[in-house]
């Protein structure tokens, strides 16, 4: 197929996220206070976009607490750089199954909620954008998995409609893809839609380029797409995703490093994405285009 190479491109970047990832790098954000001030050095070297999860401020566990949302947000918009705020809605779904024998009750890390608790801190908060993981799937550890299911997806993604906030549809694989344009058919999701291509996520869809060119032949082509490829594959789904006409997604929650031995903080990975993106031949845009492109109101701080 010819290539349909972006020539605008926005940057979204995954500031903190919730893996376990805060005792690997001193430079993975735990409070508030830290969480904001790494997307807002994000979104100085060029993000028009931050994704953001929080995390307890001692420990760096992730949280789903909605006073540290209340903080990010009020910081965010405080700042005197313009950014759009994307908050994931990706927690209280999480199975953690006992034995292979015995797989019930479930066991410690459980964390399931219903779909109102889930979207209360988007209600809150109500950012321009925030994440709906658009299907189940085995994640990584042996006996994890993320459940979203068609139910739980219709009313959350009813919540976020009504809010006025995008959902960026997280896809980790063809199906997640291919419920997402149901939800769009169905009038759940407003369409043209936002989606999120999750590339090399154990056990969804392999990083390998078949694969990506795959999903994102499953795209509308009314669709706005990003993608993003963990570790050592992040910038070279910096330059993969703009060739197939795509925008990007780096940061900390899917990479912790800028060079072989080299910890990275955001706004040096913002900015190595912004010399691949310009070096191609492509521009970096700001929020003010992408809120036009994607039909968001920006929001000020309350």
């Amino acid at each position: 197929m010819p290539l349909t190479m972006n020539k605008d491109v926005f940057i979204t970047c995954a500031v903190t996220g919730s893996g376990g990832s805060q005792d690997r790098s001193p430079h993975v954000p735990r409070s508030p206070a830290q969480i904001a001030d790494s997307a807002i050095a994000a979104a100085k070297a060029g993000a028009a976009v931050v994704h953001c999860h929080v995390r307890d401020p001692e420990t760096g566990a992730p949280s789903r607490r909605l006073d540290l949302y209340r903080e990010v947000t009020q910081r965010i918009r405080e700042a005197e750089v313009d950014v759009i705020l994307n908050l994931t809605a990706g927690m209280g779904g999480d199975i953690v199954f006992g034995s292979t024998e015995q797989p019930l009750p479930p066991a410690a890390g459980t964390d399931m909620i219903g779909a109102a608790e889930r979207v209360q801190h988007i209600k809150e908060c109500l950012p321009e954008i925030c994440t709906l993981d658009c299907g189940t799937m085995n994640f990584a550890e042996a006996d994890y998995v993320m459940t979203n299911t068609p139910g739980m997806l219709t009313a959350m993604g009813r919540m976020m409609t009504e809010l006025g906030v995008k959902p960026e549809i997280e896809a980790f694989d063809t199906g997640h893809l291919w419920y997402a344009k149901q939800l769009v058919k169905d009038g759940v999701l407003d369409g043209p839609a936002l989606v999120q291509l999750c590339m090399g996520v154990p056990w969804g869809a392999p990083d390998d380029l078949n694969t990506f060119m795959a999903m994102v032949n499953n795209v509308p082509d009314d669709w706005t797409f990003s993608a993003f490829g963990l570790g050592r594959h992040q910038m070279a789904y910096v330059a993969a995703s703009v060739l197939a006409g795509g925008n990007v997604r780096v940061g900390l929650e899917d990479n912790l490093w800028l060079d072989k031995g080299v910890l990275a903080e955001n706004w040096q990975l913002v900015e190595r994405a912004g010399t691949i993106i310009e070096n191609m031949g492509a521009r970096v845009i700001g929020p003010a285009q992408v809120r036009e492109q994607l039909g968001l109101t920006k929001r000020a701080a309350a």
